[in-house]
C-alpha cells in the first residue's frame, strides 16, 4: 500500500476546519440578526396601529441590524421628497454582534480538543467571510424596506469592524500576545516589539489608556444623569409625547436605552471642551450653546442645556477630563513604581513619562474613535450633524490627559519612592548610610528569614538611638534591634547564649549569609563592618538534633526498615569543652580586635571569635569568671 505524504494528510484535516470557522461566523451573524428580528416583530405586533406587514418589520430589522454595525441607512419615504440619511449608531446594539464575532473567531482558531484546527490566518479569514456573506445578504433584503442600507457604507466601515472583532477574536485565543510582528513591518519595530521591556510597557500603557476611556465614558453618563435630573418634567413631557400607547412607550425607551452609551460619549465631549453639535448651525459647549438648535422631541435631548452662555455648573464639567488624566496617571505609576518592590526596580522618571504619553495617545485615539461612531447626521439640512466632532474631541483627550497626567504621574513617583524617617516602606538603601554609624551600630543578629526579608522589602536602618536596627516596617515601625529588645547587652552586642543554634567550630570559609549579604547590596556580605559567620544561620527548632532524629524515625518506618538509622554525631566531652584553636586572649578582645576582624585579614579572626561565641554559648566560665567572656 501507498503511504499518504503528511502535507496531504495535513491538508485534507485542515479543510474541514475551515469550513467549521466559517459556519461559525454565518452563525454568528444570524443569531444577532434573529435576535433584533425577533424584538423587532415583537413591537410590531403589540403595535395597535401598525403601518406596514410582517414583510416591512422583517426589513426594518435587517436594516437596523446593518446600522448596529456602523452602516449608513437611508429613509426614502419623506414629507420633503427627499431621501434622508439615518448615521446615528445606537452604541448598545452594536456590543451584541461585536461580541459574536469576537466569540466565534475564538472558539474557531481555538476548537475543542480532538477537533482539527485551522491556522489562525485561516480561522479569521473564514469567520470573517462567513459574517460578511450574511451581511451582503441583508442588505439585500433591507433594500426594498422603509430603511435602506447605503452600499458605500458596508465596505467601510461594516467590514472593517467586523474584520478587527474577527482579529480580536483569534489574539485572545492565541493568548494576547504582543508579538512578534508581521515579516513587512519595519524592522526596527520588530526588534522593539521583541524586547520583553517594551512588551511590558506597552501593556502598561494600553491599560492606563482603558483605564481613561472608562473614566471618561463614565463622567459623562454622570454629568447627563445629573442634567436629566435637573429637567426631568421636559423629559418625562417628551417621552409621553411620542407615543399615547403602552406598546409605542416601550419602543421609545428601548431605543433610549440603547442611545445611553451615545449619551455618555456626549457627555464627555461637553467636559472635554469641543461639546457636540445639535445640528448644521448650533454648538453645545461648556462655555455657552451657539446658534438655535435643531433638537427632535427625545427624552435624552433634555439634557441639552439651554441657549446662552454657560455658567459655574457648566465649567464644573471640566472635572471629567481631570479626574481621567489623574486615572490615566494613578495607573500607570502602578506599574511604574509597585508599593510591594524595592527601589532599584522601579522606572525612571523618563520612562514614567513616557509611557504616560503613550497612554495619553491611546486614550485620545479610542475617544475619536467612538466619537466618531456615536455621531452622524439624522436628515438633511439643519439635521446633518449631530454629536461630537471626533477630530476634536480626540485631540482634546489626549491634550488633557497628557498635561495633567505626565506631571501627575512624575509627583505621584516620587511620593511612592519617598524614604521618610519611619520607614512605612522597606526599601531604604544601606547605601545611604554612613560608614562609621555601621562600625557604632554593634553586633545584632538577624535571622535568615528576616536577611530574606531585607533583600526583596528593604534593608537595615538606623534606630532612634543610633544603633542598627531590625528593618522597620509599616505594621511596627517600633521595632528594632539591640537594648530595646532585650538582644543585646552593654554596648549593643548580642548575647549568643540566646541562639538555639550552636556557633560551628571553625568558621574559615565565609558564612552562608555572606554571599547573600554581598549579592543585596548592603552592608551585610563578608567585607561589611556587621558581618558575622553565623548572622544568617537558621535558629528555628526545625534544625535542632532531636527534630532531625525524629523525622528520621518516621522516614525509617515509613521505609519499612530499609533505612539506616540516624548517622550518630561526634561524641561531646564530658567536661567544659576548650576551644579547637587557640583563642584570642581576653586582652586583645574589643572594638579593634572586631575591627580587624571585619578587615582584610577576616578568616582567622572570625574562626576564633566563633570559636569563643560557642564556648560562651555553652556557660563556659571566660577569664572575667562570670560565665561571659568578653564582648568582642
Amino acid at each position: 500500500m501507498t503511504q499518504r505524504a503528511p502535507q496531504v494528510t495535513a491538508d485534507r484535516n485542515r479543510a474541514p476546519a475551515l469550513v467549521s470557522a466559517l459556519l461559525r461566523g454565518v452563525v454568528a451573524a444570524g443569531l444577532g440578526l434573529g435576535a433584533l428580528a425577533v424584538l423587532v416583530v415583537v413591537v410590531w405586533i403589540s403595535s395597535p396601529y401598525p403601518d406596514s406587514g410582517p414583510d416591512g418589520a422583517l426589513r426594518a430589522a435587517a436594516g437596523i441590524w446593518l446600522l448596529a454595525h456602523g452602516a449608513g441607512l437611508v429613509r426614502p419615504d419623506t414629507l420633503s421628497g427627499v431621501p434622508a440619511p439615518v448615521g446615528v449608531v445606537p452604541l448598545l446594539l452594536a456590543v451584541g454582534p461585536l461580541w459574536l464575532t469576537h466569540r466565534a473567531a475564538r472558539d474557531a482558531a481555538d476548537p475543542e480538543e480532538g477537533d482539527p484546527a485551522p491556522s489562525r490566518t485561516g480561522a479569521f479569514c473564514a469567520v470573517t467571510a462567513g459574517y460578511l456573506l450574511v451581511v451582503a445578504g441583508a442588505a439585500a433584503y433591507a433594500r426594498g424596506g422603509a430603511l435602506r442600507a447605503d452600499p458605500d457604507t458596508l465596505a467601510f466601515p461594516v467590514a472593517v469592524v467586523v474584520a478587527g472583532a474577527a482579529a480580536a477574536g483569534v489574539w485572545t485565543a492565541a493568548g494576547r500576545p504582543l508579538g512578534p510582528l508581521p515579516s513587512w513591518s519595519p524592522l526596527a519595530l520588530q526588534e522593539a516589539v521583541a524586547r520583553t521591556l517594551f512588551r511590558d510597557r506597552a501593556e502598561a500603557a494600553c491599560r492606563s489608556a482603558a483605564v481613561g476611556v472608562a473614566v471618561l465614558l463614565g463622567g459623562g453618563a454622570l454629568l447627563v444623569a445629573v442634567a436629566l435630573g435637573r429637567n426631568a418634567a421636559v423629559a418625562q413631557d417628551a417621552f409621553l409625547g411620542l407615543a399615547g400607547d403602552w406598546a409605542g412607550r416601550i419602543a421609545v425607551l428601548l431605543l433610549a436605552v440603547a442611545l445611553v452609551p451615545n449619551a455618555a460619549l456626549w457627555g464627555a465631549s461637553y467636559g472635554l471642551g469641543p461639546g457636540f453639535a445639535l445640528g448644521a448651525g448650533a454648538t453645545a459647549t461648556p462655555l455657552g450653546l451657539d446658534g438655535t438648535p435643531a433638537v427632535p422631541r427625545f427624552p435624552l435631548l433634555a439634557a441639552v442645556p439651554e441657549p446662552g452662555p454657560g455658567s459655574w455648573p457648566n465649567w464644573a464639567a471640566a472635572a471629567v477630563p481631570v479626574a481621567a488624566a489623574l486615572a490615566v496617571a494613578w495607573f500607570t505609576v502602578r506599574r511604574a513604581a509597585p508599593a510591594d518592590a524595592p527601589h532599584a526596580r522601579a522606572w525612571s522618571w523618563r520612562e514614567t513619562a513616557r509611557v504616560t504619553l503613550l497612554a495619553a495617545l491611546g486614550c485620545g485615539l479610542a475617544t475619536a474613535v467612538l466619537a466618531a461612531w456615536a455621531g452622524g447626521p439624522l436628515g438633511t439640512g439643519e439635521l446633518s450633524a449631530f454629536g461630537p466632532v471626533w477630530w476634536l474631541t480626540g485631540p482634546a483627550a489626549f491634550a488633557w490627559t497628557a498635561v495633567i497626567g505626565v506631571p501627575t504621574a512624575l509627583l505621584l513617583r516620587l511620593w511612592r519612592l519617598r524614604t521618610p524617617g519611619w520607614a512605612w516602606r522597606g526599601d531604604v538603601a544601606d547605601a545611604q548610610e554612613s560608614p562609621a554609624a555601621d562600625a557604632d551600630a554593634g553586633d545584632g543578629r538577624a535571622t535568615y528569614e528576616e536577611a530574606f526579608e531585607d533583600e526583596f522589602e528593604g534593608t537595615y536602618e538606623e534606630d532612634a538611638g543610633g544603633a542598627a536596627g531590625r528593618p522597620r516596617r509599616w505594621w511596627a515601625p517600633w521595632r528594632g534591634r539591640g537594648a530595646a529588645d532585650g538582644d543585646g547587652g552593654p554596648g549593643g552586642a548580642a548575647d549568643p547564649a540566646g541562639s538555639s543554634v550552636p556557633a560551628p567550630a571553625k568558621a574559615s570559609a565565609k558564612a552562608p549569609g555572606a554571599a547573600f549579604g554581598a549579592q543585596s547590596g548592603t552592608a551585610t556580605g563578608s567585607d561589611g563592618p556587621g558581618f558575622e559567620p553565623y548572622d544568617f544561620l537558621p535558629t528555628d527548632p526545625w534544625h535542632e538534633k532531636g527534630a532531625r532524629e525524629a523525622r528520621w524515625a518516621s522516614l525509617q518506618r515509613s521505609s519499612g526498615g530499609l533505612m539506616a538509622d540516624f548517622p550518630a554525631g561526634p561524641a561531646e566531652p564530658a567536661g567544659p569543652a576548650g576551644p579547637a584553636e587557640p583563642a584570642e586572649p581576653a586582652g586583645t578582645a574589643g572594638p579593634a580586635a572586631s575591627g580587624a576582624g571585619r578587615g582584610a585579614c577576616g578568616a582567622d579572626v572570625k574562626a576564633a571569635k566563633a570559636v569563643k561565641g560557642t564556648t560562651d554559648g555553652q556557660g563556659t566560665d571566660g577569664p572575667d569568671g562570670d560565665g561571659r567572656a568578653a564582648t568582642p
